[in-house]
């Protein structure tokens, strides 16, 4: 055989391919620009090597000549059979192995070793912004038959390297102290176990940073800078040394704010909505604030391309500045068309439905805000994301694009909780919210515990009408057999009961809603000997079994930020209950609730709230039912106080409960210590106070007065449910009142 390049030209009688051992011959024939009859040369036989080198497939490629015969030998790169990951805890396997493949690096891929090099440098990178740098990852390789490799990462992690000790540097106007309190990363302490704050990570250090800056930025340092950052590890690499170099600046005040541009609205109108006000400290806070007051406002006038430029002008000598806001609208912009993706479920009436931005309308920025509120208020989906792109060559309209991730609406959910008194409680329901993507729901429910037990099964069309009427119908049977805190039993009473009601909603506001009910229930009574003298008294008037007409209507609105730890704004609701004319027991009971939110600071929320109520008969029910009386103490109420203890008592000291009632409680809420960006832990200082009284009972003493508690709370959203602590100091207790200082709740009981 000679090779290629000392062969002479001839004619190509036949090709072979030698030294395959997992590529088809086809495959190496595809690529190969040879083809019998062509006539052999030495710029082709370089044109081929070129050509085979470039599929990398092959380490090797030879062409050589035996007569007017070309051979082609091949040394085949091996391919990945398996690649795994072991020992991976800090992240997800599957997410690394996705990662290496989007790199290159993956199962039936030709392996490439620098590949693999690079591969295990940003796997370490990535532990190292987790802040384990004592990582070690080892690839073992083994070779399997034709020509094929098993590749195994193997992870030992270490331990996260946690912090030392965080120094700032030039720091003049705060303590070190006070400004490492921004910070979410720590030194270690008493809490860090829990929360591993002392764990370096270049993420949250970052993050840190841009606190440290908005800290210095919101106080009037307008020039603030952070030099440098070094980050310091020990030798055995379990320790972090931090040091951030900053430099202050001058603190600087607003002399004075200007609006320029094209405003379109009244200057007067517009200067109201800036937030920055001279003589105060600079606040980029505020100026962000105001930058987008003012295009929001702009927006809600139709001008969907509204752009706010701030221009400070520094006086270094007096350290002021004068802020001015350019204000550029763009044109008065409508909306084509609005188009909804991602709903595979869902129809698209539902979430148009909830749209208040409309096609073909003039553009409104409030009400695109509130359309995507409305969707992820439903509950449907995971995200919902809304934008408003520019119609290509038409700069006076956009589109409005809806897209929503939707989430499983159908639930079985089973829970096990624990309340004092209460005891176990037991739970279970099967619901779907979005029954056949229509936006109705439907649930059965099922709850049991030794005071009570409560069987219900609900459906509600959120929208019985096209202006969002809702209509809902509720079956139940509910037993009630309260704790007697004087025997230690559930011998108070029996109340079984069982109904329906048919509920209709009616919108008044995009925050405000009108509630109506009508239903009937019948009602079974059982007392024992330990009944208080006063219920045994309404069943000889009323008799052990009754029927009931109900009647129900309210009134509610909710403007908080947040169902689940709000901060701000307040919801309010009026309810009235009633005993229509017609059924066995008339009465009427009024119940109006109050709560307002208001942030202290980025951490500090203030909250106040009441609650009144008052029932009474009419009719033929001379006494109001005892089982609609109000109860206060307890977690909920009076804390401090036994369950449902305060007000009037018979003559054995057993609760009545009472017709009227008033409580209110206010609250400093702020972070768990130590857990301050923990979404899931929330504490409070409260003051609590309340009482019930019944104005038809005159043989009861000054028990009617009213209590107050003081003392700390825990809200907890746990894996396993919602959980909530207290501890309280009563103050202004009576002789006869029943204390229970510390109090919870565990659960899927409240």
């Amino acid at each position: 055989m000679s090779p290629a390049w000392a062969a002479d030209s001839f004619v190509i009688k036949d090709i072979r391919v030698e030294g395959l051992q997992r590529t088809e011959p086809g495959t190496v024939f595809n690529y190969l620009p040879l083809k019998v009859g062509d006539s052999f040369s030495d710029d082709k036989a370089a044109a081929a090597i070129k050509a085979l080198y470039a599929t990398g497939f092959f380490n090797d490629v030879r062409v050589e000549t035996d007569k007017d015969v070309v051979i082609v030998s091949v040394n085949e790169r091996p391919v990945i059979s398996r690649l795994d990951i072991s020992g991976a805890k800090e992240f997800n396997k599957d997410q690394l192995i996705k990662g290496l493949k989007d790199n290159g690096l993956a199962e039936s891929r030709i392996f490439d070793q620098s590949l693999l090099d690079q591969a295990i440098q940003e796997l370490k990178r990535q532990y190292f912004s987790k802040g384990k740098y004592a990582v070690e990852i080892t690839p073992q390789i083994t070779k399997l038959d034709r020509n094929r490799l098993a590749i195994t990462l193997d992870i030992v992690e270490g331990v996260t390297a946690k912090i030392a000790s965080i120094h700032i540097v030039g720091a003049r106007h705060f303590k070190e102290a006070d400004l490492l309190d921004e910070f979410s990363l720590t030194t270690s302490g008493y809490m860090t176990w829990l929360s591993r704050a002392d764990q370096y990570s270049r993420q949250e250090l970052s993050a840190d940073l841009e606190k440290l800056r908005a800290y210095y930025l919101n106080q009037g340092f307008a020039e603030f800078n952070i030099d440098s950052t070094q980050v310091s590890i020990s030798a055995d690499k379990k320790q972090v040394y931090l040091t951030i170099n900053i430099t202050e600046g001058n603190q600087y005040r607003v002399a004075e704010t200007r609006l320029a541009g094209d405003l379109k609205l009244p200057e007067a109108d517009l200067k109201k909505l800036l937030v920055v006000k001279p003589g105060e400290l600079f606040n980029r806070e505020h100026v962000n604030e105001s930058v987008t007051a003012l295009t929001d406002r702009l927006g809600a006038e139709g001008y969907a391309f509204a752009n706010v430029n701030v221009n400070p002008e520094f006086d270094k000598e007096k350290q002021t500045l004068v802020l001015t806001f350019f204000v550029d609208p763009g044109r008065l912009t409508t909306v084509r068309r609005i188009s909804v993706a991602g709903n595979t479920r869902t129809r698209d009436e539902v979430i148009r439905r909830e749209l208040r931005q409309l096609e073909t309308a003039q553009y409104n920025g409030d009400a695109v805000k509130r359309s995507k509120e409305r969707l992820e208020l439903l509950g449907y989906f995971e995200t919902v994301d809304v934008q408003t792109p520019p119609v290509a060559d038409t700069p006076d309209q956009v589109d409005m694009v809806v897209n929503v991730k939707e989430r499983p609406t159908g639930s079985v959910q089973a829970g096990i909780g624990y309340a004092q008194h209460d005891g176990i409680q037991l739970s279970a329901s099967v619901s779907q919210s979005n029954v056949l993507g229509s936006g109705k729901s439907v649930s059965v429910n099922f709850n049991q515990g030794k005071s009570s037990k409560v069987y219900s099964v609900s459906f509600t069309d959120p929208y019985y009408t096209i202006d969002g009427v809702s209509v809902g119908y509720d079956i139940y049977h509910r037993i009630s057999t309260p704790y007697n805190s004087n025997t230690g039993a559930y011998d108070l009473y029996k109340n079984t009961t069982t109904g329906g009601l048919v509920r209709f909603g009616v919108p008044v506001t995009e925050y405000d809603r009108i509630n109506l009910g009508i239903g009937a229930e019948m009602g079974t009574l059982a007392l024992s000997s330990n009944s208080p003298q006063q219920y045994k008294d309404f069943v000889d008037t009323n008799g052990t079994h009754n029927t009931t007409l109900l009647g129900t209507a309210g009134w509610s609105r909710d403007k908080r930020d947040s169902a689940v730890w709000p901060t701000r704004g307040n919801n309010m609701s009026v309810n009235a209950n009633m005993g229509l004319p017609g059924g066995d027991l008339e009465y009427y009971r009024i119940t109006h609730s109050e709560s307002w939110f208001w942030p202290l600071s980025k951490t500090l929320t203030f909250a106040l709230s009441g609650d009144v109520g008052f029932v009474n008969s009419y009719g033929k029910t001379k006494r109001v039912p005892f089982f609609q009386n109000f109860y206060e103490g307890g977690i909920g109420s009076v804390r401090g106080y036994d369950s449902g203890s305060l007000g009037p008592r018979d003559t054995d000291g057993d609760p009545l409960g009472g017709t009227r009632k008033i409580s209110g409680s206010a609250e400093l809420l702020f972070p768990f210590p130590g857990m301050r960006d923990n979404r899931s832990l929330r504490t409070s200082i409260f003051f609590d106070a309340g009482t019930v009284w019944d104005d038809k009972v005159k043989s009861v003493s000054a028990a009617d007065a009213m209590r107050y508690s003081s003392g700390v709370a825990l809200a907890w959203l746990s894996p396993i449910g919602p959980m909530k602590f207290s501890f309280a100091y009563p103050l202004g207790k009576k002789e006869g009142d029943k204390l229970q200082r510390f109090q919870f709740v565990l659960g899927q009981t409240f």
